[in-house]
């Protein structure tokens, strides 16, 4: 029996350490929820006037309303989505009390890249965005003003606009473009597959742990 003792502590300690992975995922699902959650409060509070001098921080989503033009200057974005397939993400710079701010007017199809946008004043409702999609593999934006990613920094700089976005989720009197509006499914959340995961990989280990310990006590045949 004392040839079992290292393998039974094996079976009992691996089987510990994958289940406890297993519920900290499980605590990191609770967290990651509540956190979504309050982020969705966020997005659909009452809008407000554009601050001052909005902050990616702090001011992460916050719902504004904003009343002013379009300046014809744009630029589009190459996005897929489910609900309307292959196209374009719309960005303008828009112009409301004397400022100078980027606008995602939403989604057009490939055809309707030049459709005629609103020329008048417009009221636009949405949230506060700093969109974080740049990485390594992004390509460089086409001179015909083709984006494959937001960046607010370098369209702002592109565009002489301040470096953050309001991304509409309503336009009166109304635009062509389907807005796009802020929201939680982009964020990843994907816990409690990792917790099924480490909970199947405990199950596993004990099994072949038991396995090994049965073959082990089992009478060896002559």
């Amino acid at each position: 029996m004392r040839k079992l003792i290292f393998p039974i502590l094996l079976a009992l300690s691996g089987t510990a350490i994958l289940i406890s992975l297993g519920v900290w995922q499980i605590q990191r699902l609770q967290w990651k929820t509540a956190i979504l959650a309050q982020i969705e409060t966020e997005i659909a509070a009452p809008p407000v006037a554009v601050p001052a001098a909005p902050d990616a921080t702090t001011d992460r989503y916050l719902p504004v309303t904003a009343t002013g033009t379009l300046t014809g200057d744009v630029l589009h974005v190459l996005v897929s989505t489910e609900e309307n397939g292959a196209g374009y993400r719309t960005v303008s710079a828009f112009e409301t009390d004397g400022r100078r701010v980027l606008l995602d007017l939403g989604f057009v199809g490939f055809d309707d890249r030049d459709i005629a946008l609103p020329a008048g004043e417009i009221t636009v409702t949405g949230n506060l965005l700093w969109p974080d999609e740049v990485d390594g593999f992004t390509p460089d934006p086409e001179p015909t003003g083709l984006w494959f990613a937001r960046d607010a920094d370098a369209m702002s700089a592109a565009l002489g606009t301040e470096p953050f976005f309001i991304v509409a989720r309503d336009i009166q009197p109304g635009s062509p473009t389907v807005p796009m509006p802020v929201g939680t499914s982009g964020i990843p959340n994907d816990h409690l597959s990792y917790a099924v995961t480490w909970f199947l990989l405990a199950l596993g280990w004990l099994a072949m742990s038991g396995l090994f310990i049965f073959r082990t006590l089992r009478p060896k045949e002559h």
